[in-house]
């Protein structure tokens, strides 16, 4: 039979438009815990997935109730090997009880992404944790294969002290002498051998002065020449990153992914600390999103999209000092620090000052009826099905409806219960479901799936200009070749 060369074509656009969606939602989050005030970990993995872009957290230890919570979201974690464990699991044995204890009960109910095998053990100088750090590695990469776990990565996160003092400019990037050689090239095959990322905390607020502060920021600057390679660099992000490139390639292996699990910018800090401000964290994390997402790369990697994970997604009020205590994206309470760009459904706020008294002013009318955090399952499952009997429509959270995905029951009975409420009331006790229900002045509407209020249509009018959101390109392209093969591939 004669190959028909428009499916072939076809073919290759839509991997390529599944690549460059894929590329387009690289942005993750440090979820630290060291903290006494946060929301439970059901409560936070809902939050990321009904109301943010972020598809991949990376914890520091392995906390069960964490892993649980994120079951089913479709959210990866990177889970961490704390340093203190690390030496016991060179030995086979005892990584294969680690991946037992904390792998095998959670995954692939949760997607648990990649191991970090401790954090920024190499900068650390302790010479007993390094002779352990890569035979531990190993150990964890082999104890995932005899458990017949293939797609979780083994890797560990460095910080840009593994580089050599004279790693300026980015093309003289080197590794630390005694340790490139003997550390990172085996490191660096192993990565190779089993297609794991390289991992860096690369920190421009570490490494500014106060000339080089609009340079650390992404703002307009003179940029800083690279004599050697002719390249100018115009943000301290792309110049730490093509140093660490540079230093990989030093030993060949510049062919290894790189992935920055850890960069950030604190939004408060002590009394006239250089560069700590809220426009500053705005300024730096925001253009982050934006470079990262962008697939323009660097000057010695172009066209490459970075699996990037800021620190952190909350303030962590246990922390040592000020800086510390506020590098978050969000409150405890879930509310933001300031936006970047990853809240969902135009809900992006402006800067709100750390220090800001009282509740946010609220429009009483405005109540919507979700499902408490500790409601469970099969509770919510008969609040669906009490909803949905009492007239209640409940196409929208059918197969194909606007408020079908994610397909949770908990995304669901959010859905059922609000409509109930708005459809009967609203008073609030038409929102206790038998003390499942909540009545809350946050808008729980997401992409296409808008809530009721009162006296508000259920469905979006895909009439109004002012009700239709934009798609990406990707999505435009995506629905146009989809409807092209629908007709063509016979």
């Amino acid at each position: 039979m004669e190959e028909n060369p428009f499916k072939a074509h076809l073919y290759l656009f839509l991997l390529f438009l599944f690549a460059f969606s894929a590329a387009a939602y690289s942005i993750g989050v440090n979820y630290g815990t060291v903290a006494d005030n946060l929301p439970p970990p059901s409560q936070v993995a809902t939050f990321l997935k009904t109301r943010t872009t972020i598809d991949r957290v990376k914890i520091f230890d392995a906390n069960p109730d964490i892993l649980r919570a994120f079951a089913g979201t479709g959210i990866a974690v990177t889970v961490t090997v704390g340093n203190g464990d690390v030496p016991p699991l060179a030995k086979l044995p005892a990584a294969q009880s680690w991946v037992a204890n904390n792998i095998l009960p959670f995954h692939p109910k949760t997607i648990i992404h990649l191991i970090a095998v401790g954090n920024e053990i190499v900068a650390t100088s302790d010479k007993s944790l390094i002779a352990h750090l890569f035979p531990a590695m190993k150990a964890l990469h082999t104890a995932l294969k005899l458990a017949n776990v293939t797609d979780v990565q083994v890797s560990t996160p460095h910080s840009l002290g593994i580089l050599a003092p004279n790693s300026e400019p980015p093309s003289s990037g080197r590794f630390r002498r005694g340790f490139d050689r003997v550390v990172f090239a085996p490191m660096l095959e192993f990565h190779r051998q089993t297609k794991t990322p390289f991992l860096i905390n690369p920190y421009p607020f570490f490494g500014f002065s106060p000339e080089t502060l609009n340079y650390a920021l992404f703002k307009q600057n003179g940029g800083v020449f690279d004599n050697v390679t002719g390249l100018n660099y115009t943000n301290m992000f792309d110049a730490q990153m093509d140093a660490v490139f540079s230093a990989m390639k030093s030993l060949g292996y510049d062919d290894v992914d790189i992935v920055v699990a850890e960069t950030g910018w604190p939004s408060v800090g002590d009394p006239n600390q250089l560069g700590v401000s809220l426009e500053n964290a705005v300024s730096y994390n925001g253009n982050l999103v934006k470079h990262v997402s962008s697939g323009k790369g660097t000057p010695l990697m172009p066209n490459r999209t970075f699996e990037t994970y800021i620190f952190s997604l909350f303030n962590e009020n246990l922390k040592p000092t000020i800086s510390e205590r506020n590098y978050g994206l969000f409150k405890p309470d879930l509310a933001p620090v300031y936006d970047v760009g990853i809240l969902r459904n135009d809900q992006a706020l402006g800067p709100t000052a750390d220090v800001a008294q009282g509740p946010t002013a609220v429009d009483p009318r405005k109540k919507w009826c979700v499902p408490r955090a500790d409601a469970s399952d099969e509770a919510l499952q008969k609040n669906i099905d009490y909803a949905c009997s009492r007239g209640v429509d409940c196409k929208l959270i059918q197969s194909g409806g606007a408020c079908f995905d994610p397909n949770t029951v908990r995304s669901h009975a959010a859905y059922a219960m609000n409509a109930y409420y708005q459809a009967f009331g609203p008073q609030d006790y038409n929102c206790d479901f038998g003390h499942t229900g909540v009545v809350t002045f946050t808008d729980p509407s997401y992409e296409a799936c808008e809530y009721s209020i009162q006296g508000v249509k259920l469905e979006k009018s895909v009439a109004g200009i002012s009700n239709v959101k934009m798609c990406t390109l990707a999505e435009i392209f995506l629905g146009v070749a989809c409807f092209i093969m629908s007709i063509h591939l016979v």
